[in-house]
């Protein structure tokens, strides 16, 4: 049974990576009927693409989001750093799907600044070579990661995340994503905005932020690398939907599978904006 939602919001989910949980994606999507669905940056990641490597789950997520927008959802590609290049094409309407740089939608009377996040990113706007490169690293980590929690999964014991002990132990990440957080609530105060939605960092959260004796709601929608997770409004409330906490049916839901896409053709398209 699909749970009807007013708006889903979901980034970071780099189709095209060995990190990518695709199939959980796709798992995902077939348990929700959204009104909204935004996709906030970093869906397809055109830095690290490779033509040999596009598998059949990660082309479902790219069929069941065209599939909810035939059948009625109304849906926003908004550009990340890693599809950086659609950005030369926004914005531009292709039937339910828009693809822009940034939104701002209405909320029950309340207003919502959502974009990706990237221009806080001084390594991203001055250093790009720099920011590939960590991404390319950060691919291997995930990587490495899996085959170390296979083993701990063998051995009966909890999985483990490199990454974000890392990103933990690392007081300048830390450091980085406070401000990162700081700076997006301060300016979407500052613009009178009720709530401003990021993703980016790979960090999710929904927390309120005050400034200059006014506040607003912060909200990242996380990624499908390691947290699994997306933001889901209705009846004037948000949420942060955890995948491995919501224990989503594995359904059979057909129009994620049978909807027609010429996978060459696809990867065609895509490689040419790598």
């Amino acid at each position: 049974m699909k749970r009807n939602v007013e708006l889903v919001v979901l980034s970071d989910v780099h189709l095209g990576t060995y990190g990518s949980h695709a199939k959980e994606l796709v798992n995902y999507l077939q348990s929700v009927k959204p009104q909204t669905l935004v996709l906030n940056g970093d869906i397809i990641d055109i830095w690290q693409f490779r033509k040999r490597y596009f598998p059949k789950s990660h082309l479902q997520v790219i069929k069941k989001i065209i599939s909810l927008a035939a059948k009625g959802t109304e849906v926003f590609y908004i550009t990340g750093n890693h599809d950086e290049k659609l950005r030369k094409f926004s914005p531009v309407n292709l039937g339910n799907i828009s693809i822009v740089d940034k939104l701002v939608l209405d909320l029950d009377g309340r207003k919502a600044w959502i974009f990706h996040g990237d221009v806080f990113d001084a390594s991203i706007q001055h250093t790009k070579w720099i920011a590939k490169l960590g991404g390319w690293g950060y691919d291997f980590l995930i990587v490495f990661n899996r085959f170390i929690n296979w083993w701990l999964t063998k051995l009966g014991k909890p999985k483990y995340s490199l990454s974000k002990k890392i990103k933990n132990s690392v007081k300048k990440a830390v450091s980085f994503v406070s401000n990162f957080e700081e700076t997006a609530a301060q300016l979407a105060i500052e613009n009178d905005f009720d709530y401003v939605i990021c993703g980016h960092i790979h960090q999710p959260q929904i927390r309120k932020v005050f400034y200059k004796e006014k506040n607003c709601i912060y909200l990242n929608s996380g990624d499908w690398i390691e947290h699994l997770t997306a933001l889901e409004y209705d009846n004037g409330v948000w949420s942060l939907m955890e995948y491995e906490k919501q224990n989503v049916p594995v359904t059979a839901d057909d129009d994620s599978v049978n909807t027609e896409i010429d996978p060459v053709a696809l990867l065609a398209s895509i490689k040419m904006f790598s």
